[in-house]
């Protein structure tokens, strides 16, 4: 059956000179049907049709999965930059194959990781970050060519079972 989840997250405390955003790309912990093991990392990518599973620890390798954004908002003010992303994923009941766990939807520890960008102005160079749900907050993001502090990262995103 199609599931929809929708993750949310937000920073706070924006070092404006850097013009950090949101990248379109996500890490999303999900149970697949297809390989048959649970709290499996997925990525997604903003207009891709697919998204790639992780695959098994021992032997399955990474593999294509039904699942793809659906949605993808971002708020960028001076105080805080947002972003909402709707996932889109097929989920079928199963038990895995290594643990005899019984799939869930989403899976029962959700786990996701959003990728932001921006540019030093010192440096003159682009830099990459991420935040995701299992940090210790509040967490400060930091320019790595001139340890900045871009935002501050308060509450852990947010993981809602739509539909």
């Amino acid at each position: 059956m199609l599931r929809t989840a929708e993750i949310t997250a937000e920073l706070t405390g924006l070092e404006e000179r850097h013009r950090l955003y949101w990248r379109s790309r996500l890490e999303f912990s999900l149970d697949c049907f297809i390989c048959e093991r649970t709290g499996r990392t997925t990525v997604f990518e903003r207009g891709a049709e697919e998204a790639l599973c992780s695959g098994s620890r021992s032997g399955f390798k990474s593999h294509r999965t039904a699942a793809r954004i659906a949605g993808f908002d971002t708020t960028n003010g001076r105080e805080r930059l947002a972003v909402r992303a709707l996932v889109d994923f097929w989920w079928a009941p199963f038990t895995d194959t290594r643990d005899s766990r019984k799939a869930a939807a989403p899976t029962s520890h959700p786990w996701v990781r959003l990728h932001l960008a921006y540019h030093c102005p010192e440096a003159k160079e682009s830099g990459t970050g991420s935040i995701q749900t299992n940090l210790v907050r509040p967490y400060r993001l930091t320019c790595k060519h001139c340890d900045q502090v871009l935002g501050v990262d308060s509450e852990t995103p947010a993981v809602r079972l739509l539909g």
